[in-house]
């Protein structure tokens, strides 16, 4: 496998990442359950004092399809990054998905959440545009990328993987 493959991927699923991010927080998909489900507590709490209140836990049927969706959409990235940088066994293919799932992590972290997330108006509920300080909260969004993000992490890394010790 090649470094400066594995750089450009991680560059380009930066990109398609930033652009589904984009694509679902737009309109009225971040009034969703798996949209508000991404907010902090007291962000939703208000939220919800103005709008009808619906379930946005982690195991809402609305939250589980959507990030089931995405472990799928994940998978098919990672797979023809896999296949692109030339990954001949699992732990290759493995070890390339679950780096750049990290690097896809870090980077939703410290850009999207940290700089984007907390400053740009289109991300911001109804209700919630005067809370400022509530929207910089990072270490909200680096727990969430710690856990459970690293072993969401392992899911399509796991799938690549073996995918990849199938078609090799």
């Amino acid at each position: 496998m090649t470094w400066w493959v594995i750089v450009l991927e991680a560059l380009a699923f930066a990109a398609v990442f930033t652009a589904i991010v984009f694509l679902a927080y737009s309109g009225d998909k971040k009034y969703s359950a798996a949209g508000v489900h991404n907010y902090p507590q007291d962000i939703q709490e208000e939220y919800f004092k103005t709008h009808e209140r619906m379930d946005v836990s982690a195991k809402s049927k609305k939250v589980i399809v959507t990030k089931s969706f995405g472990i799928l959409v994940f998978t098919g990235i990672l797979l023809v990054c896999a296949l692109i940088a030339g990954a001949k066994t699992f732990w290759q293919g493995f070890l390339l998905a679950f780096g750049l799932m990290v690097w896809i992590g870090a980077y939703d972290t410290f850009f999207l959440d940290w700089v984007l997330f907390a400053n740009l108006r289109m991300f911001r509920l109804e209700g919630t545009e005067h809370m400022d300080k509530a929207y910089h909260q990072k270490w909200f969004h680096l727990k969430g990328m710690l856990f459970p993000g690293i072993v969401f992490a392992l899911i399509p890394a796991a799938a690549v993987g073996l995918q990849i010790s199938v078609i090799r």
